[in-house]
């Protein structure tokens, strides 16, 4: 079983539902147990850093994300939350990942939303994935590049769009509003993580 972790942040049903149509079994829940004994975990997210991280600190799903053994895939928000802090709000992040979240700046559109390449591809994460594939964005705020990066994409600058680090992994972009593309790597999370 697959649980999202349901933390008071928005696009956890659309996670649901790309891991429904998918046929894997799933379930929105902030119940420790579950989480702990789940096969894998999906931390997704919209919101914002500082907020969300007083409500994980609140609840102690701050210490219990940071304590989980299995495969555990940050989206968005999630990936940015895993790092180690946040520009938006001057928060103070999970620290599993020694990135530094930073605001965009620059003459383009911010957010950055919408459909980008990924490429730099190293992770099983992207088995079947073609370098320069189209992704789906939205996002002011991005992950520094460093020796966990396992994706780029480039909007303003270059910047991670995936992390790995031992049972951790993160993307920025949005797999299930990513089409197939997107469906291939909940895919590989699910099989081959």
């Amino acid at each position: 079983m697959i649980a999202i972790i349901d933390y008071n942040a928005g696009n956890v049903r659309s996670v649901k539902f790309a891991l429904d149509r998918l046929g894997v079994e799933s379930e929105i829940t902030a119940d420790f147990s579950k989480i702990r004994n789940a096969d894998k975990v999906i931390f997704p997210g919209v919101g914002e850093a500082a907020s969300t991280m007083n409500f994980l600190t609140k609840t102690g799903l701050n210490d219990l994300i940071v304590s989980l053994k299995q495969p555990v895939l940050g989206i968005c928000l999630g990936m940015q939350l895993l790092c180690k802090s946040s520009e938006e709000g001057n928060a103070l992040c999970l620290n599993i990942l020694p990135n530094e979240i930073k605001l965009f700046k620059g003459d383009m559109k911010i957010p950055h939303m919408g459909w980008n390449q990924i490429f730099n591809l190293k992770s099983p994460l992207f088995e079947g994935v073609e370098e320069g594939s189209f992704v789906y964005f939205v996002h002011s705020y991005y992950a520094e590049n460093n020796q966990y990066t396992i994706a780029n994409c480039n909007y303003i600058t270059h910047f991670t769009a995936a992390l790995h680090k031992d049972n951790f992994f993160a993307v920025q972009f949005h797999p299930e509003k990513s089409g197939k593309v997107g469906e291939q790597i909940l895919k590989n999370f699910i099989i081959n993580i």
